[in-house]
């Protein structure tokens, strides 16, 4: 962590984004992407869903506020969380931004935020439906050429720019390869340990006990503990005018083939058939092992068109490699974790994965210093009469509730229970009443 930390204090400060927004508009980038998107999928269990949805409207009928939401979910224990998911996630995270948003600086700066509540209220509401499923949930929101990523679990997104540089825009919430989360799954008051044998022999990649779940967040899995959290790693990046590619999928895909080998297998083809050769590539390099589902979304300047259908295969192929992504260089790859700054082609807007609501949310914010009425929930937007002790305590002073001392925005009962239980301070109701 004081690695990652002092490797950020040498990258250049990230721009405002209105810095950003401007010089698109001085450099007469007003005019939107086109995006082009495809998907591709072989099921073994049945388990991985994807969304695509290209036309959505943050003002209903007006066609300036457009933006467009694509994502994958990776199910297990079951499809009701998955499928939970892919009809809800996206009306939560929307219901948690605040209504008097106008303008489109102001969105993309609240919707970080917004999808931490929206990722947490999904999991409430499912786990109150008694189901004992869970899934991973990548949910990528595009508007122009800002494009901002939040993530549970496993399935994850890449971003292949121009000069072929890759940059990982989600983080893997696996407990085998993420030490930090494996701490913190131990601190809250899971175990963390590998399948044991008779004999005592261990066996797998590591899990949480109980239940046995691989990942370390997730929607859903009320079988397995609160500290198996909902709370999302989210990145917001603003992309050149050249455009670039998005690859998100299942880990069918990504325990088959490396990021590089998913972005090289693909370049130069159109979004749908790009996903597709994605799928082939991993099945062919480990068979169908599990599910394996792959969306690719290509963000293209307006004032580009893609090759007529007339041209040939080999010409088509290479304008549109031309188009998309330019002339590879090798050594332009980026790292993971890394900041594209010094190359110029991405601009990080926003980072931010701890699972800690107080930081998500807002740390030690004051009602007043809300966008939300004093008595709404900061997570599922419901207005309350505020409780006594726990109105005070949300305000920073006398503490007289049973709960520990809060400096976030104002949670209701339900929500603070919910808190307190993935930090293992204590029991929701849905870990109570199992």
């Amino acid at each position: 962590m004081a690695g990652a930390e002092r490797e950020r204090s040498r990258l250049p400060p990230a721009l405002p984004l209105a810095t950003l927004i401007g010089r698109e508009l001085r450099a007469g980038g007003s005019e939107r992407p086109a995006l082009r998107y495809g998907h591709a999928g072989f099921a073994k269990r049945g388990e991985d869903y994807f969304l695509v949805k290209p036309d959505c409207l943050r003002v209903p009928g007006d066609p300036s506020t457009a933006f467009s939401v694509f994502a994958v979910f990776d199910g297990h224990n079951g499809v009701s969380a998955a499928v939970f998911s892919k009809e809800h996630l996206l009306e939560h995270v929307m219901s948690a931004l605040p209504p008097e948003i106008g303008s489109r600086e102001d969105w993309l700066q609240a919707l970080p935020r917004a999808l931490v509540a929206g990722f947490v209220k999904a999991d409430i509401d499912f786990q109150r439906k008694g189901e004992v499923s869970g899934t991973t949930a990548t949910l990528v929101v595009v508007d122009g050429f800002t494009v901002t990523v939040a993530s549970v679990g496993d399935s994850r997104c890449i971003l292949d720019t121009q000069g072929g540089e890759l940059q990982l825009l989600t983080v893997d919430h696996r407990l085998e390869e993420n030490v930090e989360e494996r701490e913190r799954v131990t601190a809250s008051g899971g175990e963390v340990g590998r399948l044991n044998l008779f004999g005592g022999q261990e066996v797998g990649p590591l899990r949480c006990w109980p239940g046995g779940l691989c990942l370390s967040r997730s929607i859903g899995d009320m079988d397995v503990g609160e500290y198996i959290v909902p709370i999302p790693h989210v990145k917001q990046v603003k992309l050149s005018n050249v455009g670039g590619r998005l690859i998100m999928a299942s880990d069918g895909i990504w325990d088959a083939l490396s990021n590089e080998a998913a972005a090289e297998s693909c370049r130069g083809l159109p979004a749908e058939l790009a996903a597709k050769l994605v799928v082939k590539q991993a099945l062919k390099k480990s068979g169908l092992k599990d599910d394996t589902t792959c969306v690719v979304v290509d963000i293209i300047p307006s004032d580009h068109r893609l090759p007529s259908p007339q041209l040939s295969p080999k010409r088509n192929q290479n304008k549109l490699k031309s188009l998309l992504f330019g002339r590879r260089s090798h050594s332009s790859i980026g790292k993971f974790g890394g900041k594209s700054a010094s190359i110029g082609s991405v601009e990080e807007l926003f980072e931010e994965g701890s699972a800690v609501l107080e930081e998500r949310l807002g740390r030690n914010l004051s009602l007043k210093e809300t966008t939300l009425p004093p008595s709404r929930c900061a997570i599922c937007q419901v207005d309350q009469e505020p409780f006594e002790g726990l109105m005070e305590e949300n305000g920073g002073s006398h503490c007289s509730s049973p709960f520990a001392p809060w400096g976030g925005p104002y949670l209701c009962l339900d929500c603070r229970k919910k808190k307190d239980a993935m930090e293992g301070k204590r029991a929701s109701c849905s870990t109570a009443c199992r």
